[in-house]
C-alpha cells in the first residue's frame, strides 16, 4: 500500500484530497498544524496523523524522521494568504505567505528526500491568480506564480522523484463561505470568466490531484484546472 502525506490535509482541498486519497487504497497521513483536527479525520479515514506546520521548520524535520519508514507521495495545500495592495504590505505576513507556498515545501523536500520513495513524487498548490495580475492580488499572484518555478527546479533536484503542481481556478471548495450571500455572487462571475461556463468543484481539483500520484512520466509541470480562465481577458 502507497503512503500519502497531505500537508494542510484537516480542511478544504486538503481533507478532500485526503479522503479520496483513503478511498483509492492509500495509507493516508494527514499532516496539519491543528493535530486535534488532523485527528478527528484521520479516524474517520483510517489513516494516521502527524503534526506539520510550514512555518516551523522543526516539524517538518519531526515528521520526516516519524515517517522514515518511507513515503510515496507528499501533497502540499498550505497557504497564508495577505491579500493587500503594495502600499498596506507586513513584512511577516509577506514571509508567512512564501513560506506557506514556496519556502516550507522547500523544506519538506529538504527534510523527506531521504525518505520519499524513488517511484513517488511531490505535489504543491498553485492558483489561477498567479496568471492573472489585478489589484489586491500582488502577494497571492507572486507565490503562486513561484510555485510553477518551485516545481520545475524541485523536480530536477529530487528526480527521479517527480515533482508537479496544481492551478485551480475559483472553486467551491468551502474556501469562500465566509462572504454569506456574495458568494453566490462571486461563483458567477468566475463562471462566466471561462469556456466551460461553470466555476470550479472540489471534485475537479482532487480527480487531477489523482491522476497526478499516478501519471509517472509528467514531472516538473503545473497543471491548469480552471476552465481556461487564463486564457479570457479580464
Amino acid at each position: 500500500m502507497e503512503r500519502i502525506l497531505v500537508i494542510g490535509g484537516a480542511r478544504a482541498l486538503g481533507a478532500a484530497v485526503a479522503r479520496r486519497a483513503a478511498r483509492d487504497g492509500y495509507d493516508v497521513v494527514v499532516g496539519a498544524r491543528d493535530v486535534t483536527a488532523a485527528d478527528v479525520l484521520a479516524r474517520e479515514i483510517g489513516g494516521t496523523s502527524v503534526r506539520v506546520d510550514l512555518q516551523d521548520e522543526s516539524t517538518l524535520a519531526a515528521a520526516a524522521e516519524r515517517l522514515r519508514d518511507g513515503v510515496d507521495h507528499i501533497v502540499s495545500t498550505g497557504s497564508a494568504p495577505h491579500d493587500v495592495r503594495a502600499t498596506e504590505l507586513e513584512r511577516d505576513r509577506l514571509l508567512a505567505a512564501f513560506t506557506a507556498k514556496v519556502i516550507g515545501p522547500m523544506l519538506v523536500a529538504k527534510h523527506f528526500a531521504p525518505v520519499l520513495r524513488p517511484t513517488g513524487s511531490m505535489l504543491l498548490f498553485s492558483g489561477v491568480v498567479g496568471w492573472r495580475p489585478g489589484p489586491g492580488s500582488l502577494v497571492k499572484g507572486v507565490t503562486n506564480g513561484a510555485v510553477e518555478y518551485a516545481v520545475r527546479h524541485l523536480a530536477a533536484d529530487l528526480a527521479p522523484v517527480r515533482v508537479n503542481a496544481v492551478s485551480p481556478g475559483v472553486v467551491d471548495s468551502g474556501t469562500w463561505d465566509h462572504l454569506g450571500d456574495d458568494k453566490t455572487g462571486l461563483l458567477s462571475k468566475s463562471a462566466a470568466g471561462t469556456f466551460v461556463g461553470r466555476h470550479g468543484e472540489t471534485g475537479d481539483v482532487v480527480d487531477t490531484v489523482m491522476w497526478l500520484l499516478r501519471a509517472g512520466f509528467v514531472s516538473g509541470e503545473t497543471i491548469h484546472v480552471e476552465g481556461g480562465a487564463r486564457h479570457r481577458s479580464a
